[in-house]
């Protein structure tokens, strides 16, 4: 079975562009490489990953695309590009030369303004995107999803991703107005949901398996198993949990699904979403 690690990334660690890094988060205030990585894919089965932005520059590209092409396990890349920019479609065309590159993000759970994702300009870079055969991962907040399904639901040919299932604040077992915005969100069917970022939304402390089940229900009934795949969010995970104990807890979940759906789990979709070679 393939398996795909379709949520993580690398950076060198800088103090001020990184500074949602807190002292809080002391384990992962360093610099994270494909060396640290590859040694974890193997040990855990893992046969390939796609590394996502975290810098919003286009040097962040630069940086994530000379990693992949360094390391054959680096499948794919999500880089960033300024989608409001009016020279966006030149910018597409230049991006789509490097074949590793499968799409873009943007951290629109930063944004002030909730709402950036349905400003015209931003709308304008989505639009393109499509041409030039690149996804887009959506990274949001909870309070966000209406405003996601909106987005989506101009672009029904645009392949979109959702990233950390949105976020829940699984911690307080907050689970209602989520749940209804995943059900609103899920009804279009070329959004994908990522399994991933959830230890960092738990306890960090004290999360058990249990904590994750409710939220994990309300995923696979809203996408199916055909939209739902695997990402450790490696090393942001390590606040809260080891590469194993990631994987653990999806494992746990999935094993109740019949042996087609857990190939799509763990490879299938992502590299069908994302084009993997």
């Amino acid at each position: 079975m393939l398996k795909i690690d379709s949520h993580q990334h690398f950076w060198k660690f800088d103090e001020v562009r990184h500074s949602w890094i807190n002292e809080e988060m002391a384990a992962i205030r360093r610099d994270f490489m494909p060396a640290d990585l590859g040694p974890l894919l193997e040990e855990n089965g893992i046969d390939g990953c796609v590394v996502v932005q975290v810098d919003q520059t286009p040097q962040e590209n630069e940086f994530q695309l000379r990693n992949a092409s360094d390391h054959d396990f680096i499948r794919g890349v999500v880089g960033w590009v300024n989608l409001q920019a009016e020279d966006i479609e030149d910018q597409l065309q230049e991006l789509k030369g490097h074949k590793k590159l499968k799409g873009f993000r943007h951290i629109l759970q930063g944004e002030t303004d909730r709402a950036l994702m349905l400003k015209p300009a931003f709308l304008n870079g989505i639009s393109k995107l499509r041409d030039f055969g690149f996804t887009y991962d959506i990274l949001i907040f909870p309070d966000q999803l209406k405003y996601a399904a909106e987005l989506v639901s101009q672009f029904p040919d645009q392949p979109f991703v959702l990233d950390h299932i949105a976020k829940p604040d699984i911690k307080n077992k907050e689970i209602t107005e989520w749940k209804r915005g995943i059900q609103e969100l899920a009804k279009f069917e070329n959004v994908y949901c990522k399994a991933s970022g959830m230890v960092t939304e738990a306890d960090w402390k004290l999360w058990q398996l249990k904590d994750f089940t409710p939220y994990l229900d309300v995923i696979f009934e809203a996408f199916g198993a055909g939209r739902v795949m695997f990402g450790s969010d490696w090393p942001v995970s390590l606040v809260a949990a080891s590469y194993g104990q990631v994987m653990g807890l999806v494992k746990n979940y999935i094993s109740k699904c019949s042996a087609n759906e857990q190939e799509l789990f763990w490879g299938g979709n992502a590299t069908k979403f994302y084009n993997l070679k």
